[in-house]
């Protein structure tokens, strides 16, 4: 009976022990998806058949917290034509609460285009856009695993000639 006893005590004093060890887990935190908004998409370089374009991309963070953009792979689309694919790595840093722009540099090749679309880049017009694809994005917090987000925004942009920075 004794010995049963000793069992019990030192059974509920592991139990005690173990549990009064065990941290609380850290919950996770509220992140909110950054935006994306196509800012400028600049001529570059105009021939012929193909034109070289510089598309600026402005990305907010509305959390409290900076982020990395790792990757970003992309679709860009002129009143509803594929425009331009691809993707980057290393883009940049997100402030909190704040933005950031990126430029990158893509081609068209006007034979594959409407002749709508082409007219417009041609007045250096307003032309529709529609931007998707999907980020990694690696949060400045501890604990916090990176993650991928898919995004999908739309506007309208005026097409500039390129000047240098």
């Amino acid at each position: 009976m004794r010995k049963i006893k000793n069992y019990l005590i030192i059974f509920i004093l592991t139990i005690l022990v173990l549990t009064g060890c065990k941290s609380n887990p850290i919950a996770k935190p509220d992140i909110t998806n950054p935006l994306f908004e196509v800012v400028s998409i600049a001529v570059i370089q105009a021939d012929i058949v193909v034109t070289e374009f510089e598309t600026i991309l402005k990305i907010t963070n509305p959390n409290n917290f900076a982020m990395d953009l790792k990757s970003l792979t992309y679709e860009l689309f002129g009143r509803d034509s594929s425009w331009a694919k691809g993707s980057v790595k290393d883009i940049l840093r997100i402030p909190a609460e704040g933005s950031a722009e990126t430029r990158f540099v893509f081609e068209m090749n006007f034979i594959n285009m409407s002749r709508s679309l082409l007219d417009d880049v041609v007045a250096m017009r307003q032309v529709q856009y529609r931007f998707k694809g999907n980020a990694e994005v690696h949060p400045e917090l501890p604990r916090v695993q990176p993650f991928v987000i898919n995004y999908d925004c739309s506007g309208f942009s005026e097409v500039k000639r390129f000047t240098k920075r």
